[in-house]
C-alpha cells in the first residue's frame, strides 16, 4: 500500500485527481530495472530549451522506444505517465520485447501489454498507469523495446528528451511488427517512465538523481555510457551486487531550487524517487546549475547555505521513506559558459559540506575522480569534450569507477564522516 499511497500523493501534487494501479498483488516484490524522468510540458519551456527531436504530438502512429534494463528478471511490468499533459492520451496497443538490431525485436520475444486486462488504456492528465505483469525473461543489461500505438491526437507529449537511444516513429499500428523500416528516428522517450522486474525480497534499486551530468549529456548515443549505466554494468558483473537495479533520474538543466527543463529536484522527489519500486539508495548530484544560472539571472540567486539546506531536505525526506542517501561532490566547471569565481567558491563550499558534514549516509567524490591534478578547478583534459562542464565517455567511466560498491553491500571502504 505504501507505493500506491505515494502514487496518489504525486498526482495530488501535480493537480491530477485520477489514477489507476493495474494488477497490484500484495505478495510480489517489484524493483525498478529502468526509469527516466519526465520533463515539464513543452508549453512551459522556452524555444531554446525544447528538444529539436521532440515532435508536437502523434496521431495514428507507433512509437518504439529502446531502453537498457539494469537488473535481470523473469516477470516485468511497464509504467506510463502523463505527468505534465493537459489532455487525455489514448494508447491503442502496447508491446514489450527484447531488442534486436536497430528497430528490430528478437523473434519470439514480443509480448502485448494489458492494463487491468484490457489491451489499451487512456492516460488522463497527471495519470500514472502500470501494466499487468508479463512473463519475459531478461538478462542483466538486456536491451528492451517498448512500443506504444497512439490512434488519436495525443497533443504535446510528456517526454524525456535525452534518451541516448534511438526511438522509432512509424505510421499506423505496428506495435507488434518485427521491425520498423523507414521509421522517423528521434532520441526521446514519450510517456514511458519505468520498467519493473519481480525480484527476491533482498533486491533493491539505486536512483541516480541529478542534472545533465547524470542524464549523460555529451555521451555518445547508443553506447550506454552515462555514469549510471556504467555503474549498472559494474553492479551486474559482481555476484553480491547483481540484484541491484539502477534508475537514471537525471534531467538536463535540473536545479535544486528552481524549475527549468524539469521540475526542481525538491519538487520532483515524490514522482521521480519515492514512487519507484524497491528503492533502497539515492545518489544525489545536484547544484551546479543553481550556481551557474546565477551568472545570468540575479532573480534566482542562491547561496551555498541554500543548497545545503535543500540537500538536507532531500536527505530527511528520503530517510523518512527508509532510503539511504549518498552525496556526490560536484565536478569541476571552470571554463564553462556560466563559470564565475563566486560560483566556484560556492561549489567548493558545497563539496566540502558533502564530504565532511556528516549528513549523508555515504559520499562519492566525483570531483576527485575527474579533476585535473594541475588545475583542480577543471576537468582532466582527457575527460573534457570541450564544454568544460560535462565529461566525455571516458570521464563518465571514471565517475562510475569512483563509486565504492561496498556502499551497497554494507562494506564500504571508507565510511561517511559523522
Amino acid at each position: 500500500m505504501k507505493l500506491i499511497w505515494t502514487t496518489a500523493l504525486i498526482l495530488s501534487q501535480l493537480g491530477g485527481g485520477s489514477w489507476l494501479w493495474a494488477q497490484a498483488r500484495g505478495g510480489d516484490h517489484w524493483v525498478v530495472t529502468w526509469a527516466t524522468a519526465e520533463l515539464l510540458s513543452r508549453s512551459v519551456l522556452s524555444a531554446a530549451s525544447a528538444s529539436p527531436t521532440a515532435p508536437g504530438g502523434f496521431h495514428d502512429q507507433t512509437v518504439r522506444m529502446m531502453v537498457r534494463a539494469s537488473m535481470s528478471g523473469q516477470r516485468l511490468r511497464v509504467k506510463l505517465e502523463n505527468a505534465f499533459g493537459n489532455q487525455p492520451v489514448e494508447i491503442g496497443a502496447a508491446h514489450i520485447a527484447l531488442r534486436g538490431k536497430d528497430s528490430a525485436i528478437v523473434e519470439g520475444s514480443d509480448h502485448a501489454l494489458a492494463f487491468d486486462g484490457k489491451p489499451g488504456c487512456t492516460l488522463g492528465p497527471g495519470m500514472v498507469l502500470v501494466s499487468d505483469p508479463v512473463d519475459l525473461s531478461i538478462e542483466p543489461l538486456a536491451d528492451l523495446a517498448v512500443s506504444l500505438y497512439f490512434p488519436g491526437d495525443t497533443g504535446a507529449p510528456t517526454n524525456h528528451s535525452t534518451g541516448l537511444h534511438d526511438t522509432y516513429v512509424k505510421e499506423g499500428n505496428v506495435a507488434a511488427a518485427p521491425s520498423m523500416a523507414d521509421a522517423t528516428i528521434t532520441h526521446s522517450y514519450y510517456w514511458l517512465s519505468a520498467i519493473d522486474v519481480e525480484a527476491p525480497a533482498s533486491a533493491g534499486a539505486i536512483v541516480a538523481y541529478g542534472d545533465s551530468i547524470t542524464d549523460g549529456a555529451r555521451s555518445n548515443n547508443e553506447t550506454n555510457h552515462s555514469w549510471p549505466a556504467l555503474l549498472a554494468a559494474r553492479l551486474a558483473a559482481k555476484k553480491d551486487t547483481a540484484r541491484i537495479g539502477v534508475a537514471n533520474e537525471g534531467i538536463g538543466g535540473n536545479r535544486l531550487l528552481h524549475d527549468g527543463t524539469g521540475a526542481s529536484a525538491l519538487a520532483r522527489l515524490d514522482r521521480d524517487v519515492f514512487s519507484l519500486s524497491g528503492v533502497k539508495w539515492l545518489m544525489v548530484l545536484e547544484g551546479i546549475n543553481d550556481i551557474g544560472h546565477m551568472a545570468g539571472n540575479s532573480n534566482q540567486a542562491v547561496t551555498a547555505d541554500d543548497l545545503i539546506a535543500a540537500d538536507r531536505q532531500i536527505i530527511d525526506q528520503a530517510h523518512a521513506h527508509g532510503i539511504l542517501v549518498i552525496g556526490c561532490t560536484l565536478t569541476p566547471y571552470e571554463g564553462a559558459g556560466y563559470s564565475r569565481e563566486a560560483g566556484e567558491a560556492m561549489r567548493e563550499a558545497l563539496n566540502n559540506w558533502i564530504r565532511t558534514g556528516g549528513a549523508y549516509d555515504a559520499v562519492v567524490d566525483f570531483e576527485a575522480a575527474t579533476r585535473d591534478p594541475q588545475n583542480p578547478k577543471r576537468y582532466r583534459p582527457e575527460f573534457d569534450p570541450g564544454d568544460h562542464l560535462h565529461p566525455n565517455d571516458t570521464g563518465y567511466q571514471a565517475m562510475a569507477d569512483a563509486v565504492d560498491l561496498g556502499i551497497f553491500t554494507g562494506k564500504p571502504k571508507v565510511k561517511a564522516k559523522h
